[in-house]
């Protein structure tokens, strides 16, 4: 994490003796989608969206980021505002702010996102993988508030999570812990994006679901699916409507991404030994098909103390990043 100028050791706030109070610049930079919000306490005042296009360069990203700063803020000068937070597709070296090698951003490599905020717009600014500040704002504003252990995961395109231990955040060296989705579940299986095989990402995610349904869609296995395609193409919202429809098909594929899941989530459980488990992302919005089969594997598999943890889905939907982001900077404590 970087504070102030962006500078590596920089752990002051410089100037700045109000950082519980005030309105944030909230930034959640993700390899499709670039928001930007402003928050007030628990409490989205304004947002706008557009594309990333990383491959565009740094130069037009954070001249992009300027534009949608300056149409939130409405003539308001910077200075009123309690600083920057960002969070950030990973992985990312949050000690000193700076972009490493992120798969889904390859136009930012080594790209110093922390200082550059910082020159641009003369505030206080701190940076976190995606899936730890999804983590803050869920435990802070969401499913995992009242906890002192949580565990978060966002279940997309890809998986990725963060967790609290002993009510603080779990960082890590470098900041970039809670790479779950890269745990191996198998020594085979499908190729994941990190380039290894079988892993609960290449398993579990979204896009591993959405696999799964093309390749019936193309075996003609499933009715409604064939109905559903759109110039030959289904995903895994297809999937849950299609479940939720009494498709068998559709029906099978949920309880075999259930069963993935709560394979992989039996591992973390392991691991951190949460009181709770957030579940995130946009595979979460089928998560009322899919809770029975994750806590049906976590009771067959899990060690008998792990086997009561719930699974529950997440509060704030899409914003758990944005609000992550926005408690960096206004509710640092614990951190």
């Amino acid at each position: 994490m970087i504070w102030g100028t962006g500078l590596p050791g920089s752990t002051g706030w410089p100037g700045r003796d109000d950082m519980n109070a005030g309105t944030a610049i909230a930034i959640d930079l993700g390899g499709t989608q670039l928001r930007v919000a402003l928050v007030e306490g628990n409490r989205i005042l304004d947002r706008a969206a557009t594309a990333t296009e990383p491959t565009t360069g740094p130069e037009a990203l954070f001249d992009r980021i300027d534009r949608m700063i300056d149409r939130l803020c409405g003539g308001r000068a910077l200075s009123e505002f309690a600083g920057v937070g960002m969070c950030c597709a990973g992985p990312i070296n949050t000690d000193t702010a700076t972009a490493t090698q992120i798969p889904t951003l390859p136009g930012l490599d080594d790209v110093r996102l922390g200082a550059e905020l910082s020159r641009r717009t003369d505030l206080p600014v701190r940076i976190e993988n995606d899936g730890i500040a999804a983590a803050l704002g869920e435990w802070r504003h969401g499913a995992g508030r009242g906890a002192r252990n949580m565990l978060y995961l966002t279940v997309s395109t890809g998986i990725g999570g963060g967790a609290v231990i002993d009510g603080r955040l779990l960082r890590g060296h470098r900041g970039i812990a809670g790479h779950i989705g890269h745990m191996k579940m198998t020594p085979d299986g499908p190729v994941c994006s990190c380039g290894a095989t079988g892993c609960f990402e290449a398993l579990a995610a979204g896009s591993a679901l959405t696999q799964r349904a093309m390749a019936a869609l193309q075996t003609a296995d499933s009715p409604y699916l064939a109905g559903a395609a759109h110039d030959g193409v289904v995903d895994a919202r297809d999937v849950f409507s299609g479940a939720r429809a009494g498709d068998a098909h559709c029906c099978h594929l949920v309880a075999e991404e259930a069963m993935y899941l709560g394979q992989g989530i039996t591992s973390a459980i392991h691991m951190f030994s949460p009181e709770r488990v957030v579940l995130g992302g946009g595979v979460a919005n089928g998560f009322d098909l899919l809770e029975e089969g994750i806590h049906a594997v976590i009771r067959r598999d899990a060690l008998v103390p792990f086997r009561t943890v719930p699974v529950v889905m997440a509060a704030l939907g899409d914003d758990s990043g944005l609000m992550g982001a926005a408690s960096l900077i206004l509710d640092p404590q614990d951190m």
